[in-house]
């Protein structure tokens, strides 16, 4: 299974956040520097996570964003799910486009399934404090980008 860009920069993004301390703003522009990622397509996720209630935006001058919630209280499995579009990973997994002409017999749509479920079950077992315990060795990397920026 394959993650959107959308949600890899929405994870990226909270990743980002969760290194710094709660009082902190930082700027989309400073996250696109670190990634090395677009600013325009940080301003759609940053926009879109700040609707999910997982960043606060702060407006004007010295304005920014930061997490809305605890690193502990950020499920992986519910950013993933919120950020996908769809998980149909095969043609019958959409009802209303399936065309395939052996999905009633088919077994394989059922491991697809049971696989998919497995791989939320790991993803809801994590959440982004989790991903962040190595916060000093993220927070170098980060530092290393800014610099060759």
């Amino acid at each position: 299974m394959r993650l959107t860009q959308y949600t890899d920069y929405s994870l990226r993004v909270l990743l980002y956040l969760a290194t710094k301390p709660s009082d902190q703003l930082s700027t989309i522009k400073e996250i696109a520097e670190v990634y090395h990622i677009s600013k325009n397509h940080l301003m759609k996720v940053t926009y879109e996570l700040g609707k999910m209630n997982m960043i606060e935006t702060i407006r004007g001058r010295n304005g920014g964003i930061r997490l809305a919630l605890s690193p502990a209280d950020i499920n992986i499995g519910a950013i993933v799910r919120k950020t996908e579009e769809d998980f149909h990973l095969v043609e019958c997994f959409d009802q209303e486009q399936n065309a395939c002409i052996i999905s009633p017999a088919c077994g394989l749509k059922h491991v697809l399934n049971k696989a998919l479920v497995a791989y939320f079950a790991v993803l809801d077992e994590y959440t982004l404090e989790d991903l962040v315990k190595n916060k000093d060795t993220l927070l170098s990397y980060f530092q290393l980008n800014e610099t060759l920026s």
